[in-house]
């Protein structure tokens, strides 16, 4: 009898067990069809547009755990026309979550090598960190203070940048926060868009100044501390109707297309605004004249001719047509170095005092021929010499550098540069962000839904659509002394080996003479 009773009983154990298994599935299917069906509900309706927004999604997203996680299509959402410029609320997933790891589309790839330079970028802040005073001390030229709080932005205005470069790159930075929603950590920064660094090192030494303020711009040099950022054009420059670089990289690639290296025409070209710069109207030194040809065709572009023409002359795409192009700085670095580069031709690379965030990582004779700035006409003259005689040579410059600009440069690397960068900022900071009293939040609606033209096209353009299902790509480890040395002593050594060349090329048209 006693061996029935332990045997009913655990008949009785096993009936609940069941019971409470099949009640417990029927409330899950209830709930994961509720919160479907409000999350439908929520993007079907138009939502109010208010100046203080509350973001109310579910910290996960429900996952079809059968398949690889469905990308989330999150359209700008201007329901009341373009006189708001307020932000939609209840509109954007405060973060993207997949439990399962093994649903992400592809594990992430490893940073390219010019990521390792975020380290460097931020060394100075390494022992002391970031207080509020240190960012606060960086207005003094900033035209914008960033806050991200909790993934929205806010933004202090301080003064109009020069055409739409703030408006492009706070565009961008959008773009970023849509990309990785909940991954860009709190952080409080001040932005510089004008071209040339001020934080310079000589007047941070001592004990007086145990850091500099930090400041982000879009380009930097040996002997200042500014913080450097992705420039506006990746997202579109629309004064003079340059596309955004996803889809003007894909132009280009079409452009090298049309004509192979070998059938180009035999010279340097170069085409720009020669009066920003002495070095650039010096560089029109080197056209060819009547009497002599440095094997360069140099054009000063007119910009508000070619705006009054419709852009007719000034398609980037259409200008890989020469076996040979020259990077000139202007008032400093210039956008113009990704389009030239990405052109399949041999890129003359005037000897540059300035860098932006993927320049360093650039060699000489792997990625680019270098220029003397002190003597051009003969560098340029030497340079298409020896590529026309050694065509497979130059012809693999070229091609490595197209490589290195449309596979390390596009925009996934792009926005995780940003990211990579933000965040290692952001652990630096020493106290909690906080909203300026003076600033507004800023979304992508409250950008794109009251603009215009070129503008409106190009940030429809450039939308990041929704949250990417992969992780940022890995970040590599910053360079030891012994591996920064190497790459120092590598680039010299390119230089070096191309000025030895060009001396003797020069003693021998001296000879022949």
């Amino acid at each position: 009898m006693e061996a029935i009773r332990r045997q009913l009983a655990r008949s009785s154990l096993v009936a609940l067990f069941f019971a409470v298994l099949t009640v417990g599935a029927f409330i899950c299917t209830r709930y994961l069809d509720s919160s479907s069906a409000l999350m439908d509900r929520s993007s079907s309706q138009n939502p109010i547009l208010t100046t203080k927004t509350v973001h109310d999604f579910p910290s996960e997203t429900p996952q079809n755990h059968q398949n690889t996680p469905k990308t989330i299509d999150i359209p700008l959402n201007c329901s009341l026309g373009n006189m708001s410029r307020t932000c939609p609320a209840n509109y954007y997933p405060s973060k993207i979550f997949v439990e399962d790891q093994s649903l992400l589309s592809a594990p992430p790839p490893s940073c390219p090598d010019y990521f390792r330079w975020i380290y460097d970028d931020l060394w100075p802040w390494r022992e002391t960190g970031i207080t509020r005073e240190m960012v606060m001390s960086a207005s003094r030229t900033a035209n914008f203070r960033l806050v991200i709080l909790d993934g929205k932005a806010y933004v202090q205005t301080y003064r109009k940048s020069f055409q739409s470069r703030d408006t492009f790159t706070l565009w961008g930075i959008l773009q970023l926060l849509r990309r990785y929603p909940g991954k860009v950590p709190d952080l409080d920064l001040m932005f510089d868009c004008v071209d040339w660094p001020v934080i310079k090192k000589e007047t941070f030494k001592g004990p007086k100044y145990p850091a500099p303020p930090p400041l982000f711009r879009y380009c930097g040099d040996d002997s200042s501390y500014d913080i450097v950022f992705p420039d506006w054009s990746f997202w579109g420059w629309p004064e003079i109707n340059i596309k955004p670089w996803e889809a003007l990289s894909e132009d280009l690639k079409e452009g090298n297309k049309r004509i192979g290296w070998t059938d180009r025409e035999q010279h340097a070209y170069w085409k720009g605004n020669p009066t920003v710069a002495a070095t650039r109207m010096d560089l029109l030194k080197c056209n060819v004249t009547d009497k002599q040809d440095w094997g360069a065709r140099v054009f000063a572009q007119d910009w508000l001719k070619e705006q009054k023409e419709g852009y007719k002359q000034s398609d980037l795409a259409s200008q890989c047509a020469h076996r040979y192009k020259i990077y000139i700085e202007g008032s400093a670095w210039s956008v113009s170095e990704k389009y030239i580069l990405a052109c399949d031709s041999v890129t003359l690379l005037v000897k540059p005092y300035y860098y932006d965030f993927f320049t360093r990582s650039l060699m000489p004779l792997q990625h680019y021929w270098p220029i003397k700035d002190d003597d051009k006409c003969r560098s340029i003259k030497h340079a298409v010499d020896w590529g026309n005689s050694h065509q497979q040579e130059a012809q693999a410059i070229g091609k490595r550098a197209s490589n290195f600009i449309l596979d390390e440069l596009k925009m996934d690397y792009v926005y995780d540069y940003m990211f990579h960068l933000l965040s290692e900022y952001a652990k630096l900071l020493k106290y909690k962000p906080t909203v300026p009293k003076r600033a507004v939040e800023l979304c992508s609606e409250a950008m794109a839904c009251p603009s215009q033209g070129f503008e409106k096209k190009f940030m429809t353009d450039s939308l990041v659509k929704g949250p990417s299902v992969s992780n940022p790509c890995t970040m590599p480890p910053p360079y030891d002394p012994a591996s920064l040395h190497s790459v120092i002593e590598r680039k010299d050594s390119g230089i070096k080996q191309v000025e030895t060349w060009e001396k003797e090329y020069w003693q021998n048209q001296n000879k022949q003479m």
